[in-house]
């Protein structure tokens, strides 16, 4: 029962489930204003909608930088759940906000106010990096990954049954004339159970440790982590901190000579997948926010069902993603693993530039099904080479830099759409898989740099043997 309690898959389900009612009706509520505040042309409508979701998301996602650390150092320093409770206030403050917007007929603009609490509040920045260093704790190195992913997977599996009952919920139950009550509602609902199970039920986990290597059983008190001290060992570069895989019969390779270019090696390895990670990360949310002005505008002009609809496939990625790391994992490295993710996502884009009808959206969306495994995967490989009371800075500053290059991306891409979007509406995409490709390049300098410095310290080692 103490080990159930240490779940935070159910805070994960509820939250995203919630946020997902949330985001259909904001994306619903801001198309019914400007339709109704703005009789000019249609192209003038996409522009006010998109020009809202730019400063939308600017407050969204920018914000979290400036108290992101702070409330991260004060849940280190008091108590974890710190960082789960006071987004999770944001959270529900903003669907109070969008309640009274919906019901009193406040103009569309008080939703800035919202994002920005959310943002002062921690945001999505905090939250989920403290997720991940819960899954973390409460998993063995071996299982991370897998771990890692399973959130990605039960957020993805929430996030699109909570889609393809939000457009029926939109259409058909409402509170006199205005639509969207009865989603704000929920919303408020869920994230306030979430809040009182993070308060009252969930415990704060112990790290789990395989006895069979004693590098996993050293680590530091932080924070409920309970202290076991082995005979030191050199974590700097052990078989499980490796970029590349080690399969050559579970011992650990002696690497010889020359820490401080090992150490250099490391860290110039970390440093490119954060480069590519960013690059990768940006190019998928920036989709996913085009997408969203994309879909409700010709030539696919849907309505509040099919955008549930949509988002509710765009969320089945997380699940495919996650069988695709759980059936691949047994027989691919990392790196190949890294690498179908991407290639699905570009033959997806592609694709989804050209979609002039639903069908071909839907096919474009089946084309991404291995999409989210890349940063997942690099996540659980650079987790490998932090120490774990270190986790909750670590995970932190990695999601502030991702966010940091998100919103630079999605505001690009966002613009790029403005200007396209009459001539050409699916150039974004374009753009979108040019940076993609990108990416490609810090990875494949990173895993070839290891994999070179390992095999030219294992020649040298077979040279001393033989002298």
């Amino acid at each position: 029962m103490a080990t159930v309690r240490t779940w935070i898959e159910p805070v994960v389900a509820t939250v995203q489930f919630s946020f997902s009612f949330y985001d259909t009706g904001l994306l619903m509520v801001v198309k019914g204003y400007y339709n109704q505040t703005n009789s000019t042309t249609e192209d003038e409508v996409q522009k006010s909608i998109s020009n809202f979701y730019i400063i939308y998301n600017l407050l969204y996602k920018l914000i979290p930088l400036l108290s992101a650390y702070i409330v991260t150092t004060l849940g280190d320093k008091y108590n974890m759940k710190i960082t789960l409770c006071l987004p999770l206030t944001g959270f529900l403050v903003s669907s109070l906000v969008f309640l009274f917007v919906i019901l009193w007929d406040w103009p569309i603009e008080v939703m800035f106010g919202a994002a920005a609490f959310i943002g002062m509040a921690g945001g999505f920045t905090t939250y989920w990096s403290r997720v991940m260093v819960w899954a973390a704790l409460a998993s063995t190195e071996s299982q991370r990954s897998l771990r890692l992913i399973a959130n990605d997977c039960i957020f993805g599996i929430a996030g699109f049954a909570g889609s393809l009952l939000s457009g029926h919920i939109f259409i058909n139950l409402q509170i006199g004339k205005h639509r969207g009550v009865v989603l704000a509602i929920c919303c408020l609902v869920g994230y306030t159970v979430c809040l009182l199970y993070v308060i009252i039920v969930l415990k704060i986990p112990h790290s789990i440790h395989s006895n069979t290597k004693p590098a996993e059983s050293c680590i530091n008190e932080d924070n409920g982590i309970a202290e076991i001290q082995h005979e030191p060992v050199d974590t700097e570069y052990t078989e499980n901190s490796c970029l590349i895989d080690n399969h050559s019969n579970g011992h650990l390779q002696v690497i010889p000579n020359n820490p401080a270019v090992k150490k250099t090696v490391s860290k110039v390895a970390m440093f490119l997948l954060f480069i590519s990670a960013s690059l990768y990360n940006s190019s998928v949310n920036g989709a996913e926010d085009v997408l969203s002005l994309f879909v409700i505008k010709k030539p696919l002009n849907w309505g509040p069902v099919e955008v549930g609809y949509g988002n509710a496939a765009g969320y089945m990625i997380f699940f495919t993603s996650f069988l695709g790391v759980t059936i691949f994992s047994r027989w691919l490295s990392d790196l190949s693993l890294i690498i179908i993710g991407m290639f699905s996502f570009i033959a997806g884009i592609l694709t989804m530039a050209f979609a002039s009808h639903t069908y071909v959206y839907f096919i474009a969306r089946a084309a991404m099904l291995f999409s989210l495994i890349p940063v997942p995967t690099i996540r659980s490989v650079l987790s490998k080479r932090v120490q774990e009371s270190s986790y909750g800075k670590f995970f932190v500053v990695l999601q502030i830099i991702l966010t940091v290059m998100g919103v630079i991306a999605s505001t690009a891409f966002i613009e790029i759409y403005q200007v396209t979007f009459h001539w050409f509406s699916g150039f974004s995409f374009i753009v979108i898989f040019f940076v993609v490709v990108i990416s490609f390049i810090p990875l494949s300098i990173a895993f070839c740099t290891e994999k070179i410095w390992k095999g030219n310290t294992k020649d040298e080692l077979q040279f001393s043997d033989q002298t």
